[in-house]
């Protein structure tokens, strides 16, 4: 006979809030959940107690792709080979700010 280790928690969901209408989300943290109705409620529950939060994304854990460490290097290296990716073709107006950060 043959037992199976059968994971016993519920599926993680990751949680990001928007403080302010208008405002972008960002990630405040994770939890578990059955379904996203009820990943919804208990983000309500545990990251907007003080009413610090004007909206709320619950995403499952497993739908997320992201890079790792190792992409650093030619997967954010700049595309100076596609100059459409530049504002070159086009003279900016006086008065307008370029610094972008």
């Amino acid at each position: 006979m043959t037992t199976e280790n059968k994971d016993t928690q519920w599926p993680l969901w990751e949680v990001f809030l928007q403080v302010k209408s208008g405002r972008p989300y960002g990630h405040v943290g994770s939890l578990h959940a059955a379904d996203a109705e009820q990943a919804l409620q208990n983000a309500r529950d545990v990251y907007t107690r003080r009413q610090e939060g004007t909206a709320i994304w619950v995403v499952p854990a497993d739908s997320i792709t992201a890079s790792t460490p190792e992409d650093m290097g030619p997967f954010f290296d700049p595309a100076n080979d596609k100059v459409y990716r530049h504002p070159t073709f086009y003279k900016i107006p006086k008065g307008v700010n370029v610094d972008v950060h």
